[in-house]
């Protein structure tokens, strides 16, 4: 059974950065997509960014150029690092690990999505 728990979540004003870590333990196949997703309040679940095995890198329209997304093969950690943060970005941040689909369809299909592992999330809060 995958386990994923994310820490580094916090309150920052705007223009602030935030690094988000994700460990995961359990048996993760080396084809797995493990990506960040977030949930704003009233708002639908969003992909933010994934990492393929092949190294690859996928990022919301809506990141692209303040986050970057990276791995930690040898202690099984994902980092989210946040620059630029702005209040829009205000979200209960969650990492996750797909079933094999690639990062592409499981940032992006929201039943793609539900089939992988979760962790319980980490809140990110940027004023204004």
């Amino acid at each position: 059974q995958v386990r994923l728990v994310e820490s580094g979540g916090g309150s920052v004003q705007a223009g602030g950065s935030l690094r988000l870590s994700c460990v995961v333990s359990g048996y993760i196949d080396s084809s797995n997509c493990m990506g960040w997703f977030r949930r704003a309040p009233g708002k639908e679940r969003e992909g933010v960014a994934g990492i393929d095995s092949d190294g690859s890198m996928q990022y919301a329209s809506s990141v692209k150029g303040r986050f970057a997304i990276s791995k930690d093969n040898g202690k099984n950690i994902l980092v989210l690092q946040m620059n630029n943060l702005k209040p829009e970005d205000t979200a209960m941040y969650y990492c996750a690990v797909d079933e094999g689909l690639g990062c592409i369809d499981f940032l992006t299909i929201p039943s793609a999505a539900d089939t992988g592992s979760w962790g319980q999330g980490t809140q990110v809060t940027v004023s204004s």
